[in-house]
């Protein structure tokens, strides 16, 4: 995949919407193209988060760890960025990505992602953004699976 095919993948993650073409350039100079096949595994809850997985083809599920064994939360697909929580936070990663499909990735180490927030400040609030969406959208899952209902 070429720079250029990179590029414009990257403009179609939501949150680089917005982002100019001199900064997704940058990105995606600094970033790792991966491929993984079904069933192999990006990453594992509880691990050390030191890269965020910016999803170019393909899905993945997001299971997460329960006493009754582990349980499929979420499934992520193409032009969405997954595990920036871990490298944000210095936390371990909150769930286990694993490839539901062939899979073609770009990974951004912590320290290039956090340089990146850094220098451009429109693509922090993208980030606040959409993790405060995610909050949001986890907030109302659980209440809903407190109260025995759906989530809307």
């Amino acid at each position: 995949m070429s720079l250029e095919v990179e590029v414009d993948a990257l403009r179609k993650v939501p949150l680089f919407r917005g982002i100019d073409e001199t900064k997704l350039r940058l990105l995606a100079f600094i970033s790792d193209r991966m491929q993984y096949q079904t069933g192999e595994h990006l990453c594992e809850q509880g691990e050390e988060g030191d890269t965020a997985f910016i999803i170019l083809k393909g899905e993945a599920d997001v299971r997460v760890h329960t006493r009754d064994g582990d349980r499929t939360v979420a499934t992520v697909r193409e032009h969405s960025i997954v595990g920036e929580i871990a490298i944000l936070c210095d936390v371990p990663r909150t769930a286990t990505l694993v490839a539901r499909t062939d899979m073609d990735v770009l990974t951004v180490t912590k320290d290039d992602f956090l340089k990146l927030l850094k220098e451009f400040p429109d693509m922090s609030l993208e980030v606040m953004r959409t993790l405060a969406q995610r909050l949001e959208r986890t907030t109302r899952d659980l209440a809903a699976a407190r109260s025995g209902g759906a989530a809307a």
